[in-house]
C-alpha cells in the first residue's frame, strides 16, 4: 500500500476491507456469544464473570486506532490540497520570469513549457489509470530536462544581465521541485501494519462484546449489524481518503487552479 502507483484501485481495496470487515464482525460477534453460551453451561448455568473492564479497554484502543488513521488520512489530505497551490504558483511564477530571457530565445521555452504544464494536468487528469498516469510522468520529466537545457542555452547568449539567471532558473527549480514533492506524496502512507492491527482490533472487540451478550436474551441482530455496518464503512472511507483520486475522495476541484494557469498561458 505504499505506492500509490503500485497498487490496487483503492475503490476495490477499501471495499474488499470493508465487506470482509463487516462479515468478520458479525461472525466474530456470532462466535463470542457461543464461547460465552458454553462457558454459562460449562459454569451449571451461573452467569459468565465479567469482562467489562477488558472490553473497555480493547474498544478504547480501537476508537484511538480509529481516530489515529482517520486524522492522519485527513493530514496527508491537506498537505496534497496545499501542494498543488504551490505548484500552481511555481508555475505561474516561472511563466512570467521568461519575459526577462531574450526575445529569441522566448518561443521555444514558451512551447515546451505548455506542453510540460499540459503533462502535469494531464497526470493526474489520467487517475485512477495507473498506468497512464506514470507514462505522463514520464513524459513531463523528459520536458523538464528540455526546458532546463533551453532555459541555460537563454541565459548563456550574450548580453543577458546575471539578473535574469539569477531570477529565471530558481524559479524553474522550484516548478520542477514542487512536482517530484507532489509524487512523493502520493507514496506515503502508514505502515500496513496499522489497517492490519485496526481491523483485528475490530474483529477482537466484536469477539468480546459477543462474549459478554451470552447472558441476554435473543440476540438483536440490528444493533449488531449497525455496530459491524458503521466500523467498516468507516474504515472504508479511512483508505478512500488516504488514496485520493483513485477512489471517490478527489481532488479535482484543487486540481482547476493549474488549469486555470495553463489557460492563462496562451
Amino acid at each position: 500500500m505504499g505506492d500509490v502507483f503500485s497498487v490496487i484501485n483503492p475503490v476495490v481495496v477499501g471495499g474488499a476491507a470493508a465487506l470482509f470487515l463487516f462479515v468478520g464482525i458479525l461472525v466474530s460477534l456470532r462466535a463470542g456469544r457461543r464461547i460465552g453460551l458454553s462457558a454459562i453451561e460449562r459454569a451449571g448455568g451461573a452467569p459468565n464473570p465479567s469482562i467489562g473492564s477488558l472490553e473497555t479497554a480493547v474498544f478504547a484502543l480501537l476508537g484511538l486506532m480509529i481516530a489515529f488513521t482517520f486524522s492522519g488520512a485527513l493530514t496527508r489530505f491537506d498537505v496534497r490540497r496545499a501542494q498543488a497551490i504551490d505548484e500552481s504558483n511555481a508555475v505561474g511564477t516561472a511563466w512570467l520570469r521568461i519575459d526577462l530571457l531574450p526575445a529569441q530565445s522566448q518561443p521555444a521555452l514558451r512551447d515546451t513549457f505548455r506542453r510540460y504544464v499540459d503533462s502535469r494536468i494531464a497526470t493526474y487528469r489520467a487517475l485512477p489509470d495507473i498506468a497512464a498516469a506514470r507514462a505522463e510522468i514520464e513524459r513531463s520529466q523528459v520536458l523538464q530536462a528540455e526546458l532546463w537545457k533551453l532555459a541555460v542555452a537563454a541565459t548563456r547568449v550574450p548580453g543577458v544581465p546575471t539578473s535574469a539567471e539569477i531570477l529565471v532558473m530558481p524559479a524553474l527549480n522550484d516548478m520542477f521541485d514542487i512536482s517530484a514533492t507532489r509524487i512523493a506524496a502520493t507514496r506515503i502512507h502508514p505502515p500496513t501494519i496499522i489497517y492490519l492491527m485496526l481491523i483485528g482490533l475490530a474483529l477482537t472487540a466484536a469477539l468480546l462484546a459477543g462474549y459478554q451478550s451470552a447472558g441476554e436474551k435473543g440476540y438483536d441482530w440490528v444493533h449488531k449489524g449497525g455496530f459491524a455496518a458503521i466500523v467498516a464503512l468507516t474504515v472504508y472511507v479511512i483508505l478512500d481518503i488516504e488514496f485520493p483520486r483513485l477512489g471517490f475522495v478527489r481532488l479535482d476541484a484543487i486540481d482547476q487552479l493549474l488549469v486555470n494557469v495553463r489557460a492563462g498561458l496562451g
